[in-house]
């Protein structure tokens, strides 16, 4: 059994809930989860990795079992990299690796480009670092939906009425084909989705994964993808909302960095095909200077 430990921290704004599995004797491995206004997995299998090294995830503030203060003035880019910089701090994280998944990229590459110390090397699982990319790659996804679907989304993206049951009816097509494959979904990633802060993901996103209409909007840092001068992997399913060709294109713009497709999943392969995801993880860390 992997020892476990769970606390909180002090960030900016509040209180953020962490879990660290594991007391391996190598680097520890840092995991940001996606949202914006997701939360970490307790069944994640990257905890199977605390053999050989501290596995540490944590819920932003906001999501999960962190704090959910209601200042919008919060949700930024630079508070949230603000914030993986006390957890570090606040857990003695001299050294470390950082996974991000989904909107977890966008902060660890806003957060690498500000050149932290002890940055060992970087996993970008289903990687966004381009606003308008995504949604020109979801917007395909659609175009191969039913058409009904795709009639409703566009209906009421138009009519302002994406709270309604028959727009949530329709995204569910999208969702089993390009987010978790899945069939029925895990109930853990049931009730994390259900526990997820719409708030934070409409301000900071918008109201769906076809249109940006929030503070990420103009998010980009593929210009300065070429200063990440760390090991760095590259990771989507071949399902995926981040779409195998957009990965290796952002993937081809990082020195030296590594590509991998899962090809049985969408966007979420540590659920999808958890054995084979943590194993890819496990052999990257392992191949990194000590």
């Amino acid at each position: 059994m992997k020892q476990v430990t769970e606390g909180f921290i002090p960030v900016t704004g509040g209180n953020v809930y962490y879990r660290k599995t594991g007391d391996g004797p190598g680097v520890p491995l840092l995991v940001l989860h996606g949202g914006p206004g997701g939360m970490s997995r307790e069944s994640d299998p990257l905890r199977e990795l605390g053999d050989e090294r501290p596995v540490i995830q944590y819920d932003q503030l906001g999501c999960g079992n962190s704090d959910r203060p209601v200042d919008l003035g919060l949700w930024t880019v630079e508070r949230y990299v603000e914030e993986l910089a006390q957890v570090r701090e606040a857990l003695g994280l001299d050294e470390v690796h950082i996974l991000g998944h989904s909107w977890g990229t966008m902060l660890g590459a806003a957060y690498l480009l500000e050149n932290p110390t002890g940055v060992k090397s970087i996993i970008f699982s289903s990687p966004c670092l381009k606003s308008s990319m995504w949604e020109q790659d979801q917007r395909q996804h659609m175009k191969h939906l039913p058409q009904e679907a795709q009639d409703i989304i566009e209906k009421c993206e138009r009519d302002n009425t994406t709270d309604s049951e028959e727009y949530h009816q329709a995204m569910i097509e999208f969702y089993k084909r390009h987010v978790c494959r899945l069939s029925p979904l895990p109930e853990e990633l049931v009730a994390n989705f259900a526990r997820s802060n719409r708030q934070i993901y409409g301000y900071m996103w918008g109201a769906s994964e076809f249109t940006v209409t929030g503070t990420l909007k103009t998010f980009d840092v593929t210009d300065r993808l070429h200063e990440i001068d760390i090991p760095s992997l590259f990771t989507c399913g071949y399902y995926d909302e981040a779409t195998p060709k957009t990965t290796e294109y952002y993937a081809s713009l990082v020195p030296g960095s590594e590509f991998h497709v899962f090809e049985n999943s969408s966007h979420m392969p540590g659920a999808e095909e958890p054995e084979e995801y943590a194993k890819r993880v496990r052999e990257f860390l392992n191949r990194q200077p000590k």
